[in-house]
C-alpha cells in the first residue's frame, strides 16, 4: 500500500507540473514602411494600377537622389506651359475698346468748335498723353486731285489743292487716301503744339467700325469733323460729296508724334495706326 501511496504521488507530481511546449517560430519581418513609400528600394515594384478612370498606369519610377525629374509631356490642349498672349497676338482693335478709352475729355482745346456754320460750339478737342481726339459729324473732303468723284461738278466747294501733298508734290487724292481734316491753327487749338501735322496716323470709329487714316487737309480755323471721300466709303458712310456724309457719332482718334512716311502709303499707315490703336487700348 505504501508503494502504491508513493506512485501515487509521483503521478500527481506529473500532471501537476507545468507543460513545456516547443519554441514556435518566428514570425516573418513586416516590411519597412519608409522602403515601400520612400524612393530609391530597389526591392519593391509596385504592379501597374488603374486609376478612376480605368486607364491602367504603371509604377512611379525611382530616381537617384540627386537627379532632376524629366519634363513632363503636356497635351498641346492643356494649357500648361502655353506662350501668354502678347498684344500683337489679338485680333483687330474694337471699336468698343477704343470708345471706352476716350470716354472722358481732358481738354486741350482752349474753347470749343463747331460741326457747322451756325451749329453750336460745343465740341472739345481732348487729349491724352499719346492721342488727341474729337466727337463729331463727318462731312465729306473731296479735294486735292481731281478724279470721277471727286471734281468741281460734283462737289460745290471742290478745291485742286490740299494742305499736305504726296511724295512727289502732287495733291493728296481724297478718293482713293482716307485722311482727316484737321481746323487750321487758333486761339482755341493749335495742333502742332500737340504734335499733330500731316501725315500723322489717325483712327476713326462710327458704329462698330474702326478705319484708319492720316491728317491730310486743314479746314477752317473754327469747324471740325471732315474727312475725304475714301475715309468716309471704308465707314459706310455716304461719300457723295455734295450730300454726303453723317450729322453725328463720328470719333477721330489723332497719335501724337506719328507720321506716315511716304503720306500716300495707306498699306503702311494701316499697319503702323493699328499698332498705335492696340498700344493705346492697353493704355501703353
Amino acid at each position: 500500500m505504501r508503494v502504491q501511496s508513493l506512485t501515487l504521488v509521483a503521478a500527481s507530481a506529473v500532471l501537476l507540473a507545468p507543460t513545456t511546449f516547443p519554441d514556435a517560430p518566428p514570425a516573418p519581418p513586416l516590411p519597412d514602411p519608409a522602403r515601400i513609400l520612400l524612393p530609391g528600394a530597389p526591392d519593391r515594384v509596385e504592379p501597374p494600377r488603374a486609376d478612376r478612370s480605368g486607364v491602367r498606369v504603371g509604377p512611379v519610377p525611382h530616381l537617384p537622389a540627386g537627379q532632376p525629374a524629366p519634363p513632363s509631356r503636356v497635351g498641346a490642349d492643356s494649357g500648361a506651359g502655353a506662350r501668354p498672349k502678347r498684344s500683337g497676338d489679338e485680333g483687330p482693335v474694337r471699336a468698343a475698346d477704343l470708345l471706352a478709352r476716350v470716354r472722358d475729355c481732358d481738354p486741350v482745346s482752349r474753347g470749343r468748335y463747331r460741326s457747322d456754320a451756325g451749329a453750336p460750339a460745343d465740341i472739345p478737342v481732348c487729349g491724352s498723353r499719346d492721342a488727341v481726339y474729337w466727337k463729331a459729324d463727318l462731312d465729306i473732303d473731296c479735294d486735292g486731285r481731281p478724279g470721277d468723284r471727286c471734281n468741281g461738278r460734283t462737289d460745290p466747294h471742290f478745291s485742286p489743292a490740299t494742305a499736305y501733298t504726296e511724295s512727289d508734290g502732287r495733291p493728296l487724292d481724297a478718293e482713293r487716301l482716307p485722311y482727316v481734316v484737321v481746323p487750321g491753327p487758333s486761339g482755341t487749338w493749335d495742333p502742332r503744339q500737340d504734335d499733330v501735322r500731316g501725315g500723322s496716323l489717325a483712327a476713326l470709329v462710327h458704329g462698330d467700325r474702326v478705319r484708319y487714316a492720316v491728317v491730310g487737309d486743314v479746314g477752317p480755323s473754327d469747324l471740325i469733323g471732315e474727312a475725304s471721300y475714301a475715309a468716309a466709303r471704308s465707314l459706310g458712310i455716304p461719300a457723295d460729296p455734295a450730300g454726303g456724309g453723317v450729322a453725328s457719332d463720328v470719333t477721330y482718334i489723332v497719335f501724337k508724334d506719328s507720321e506716315a512716311e511716304p503720306i500716300e502709303d495707306t498699306a503702311a499707315a494701316e499697319k503702323a495706326a493699328e499698332r498705335l490703336a492696340r498700344k493705346f487700348v492697353d493704355g501703353g
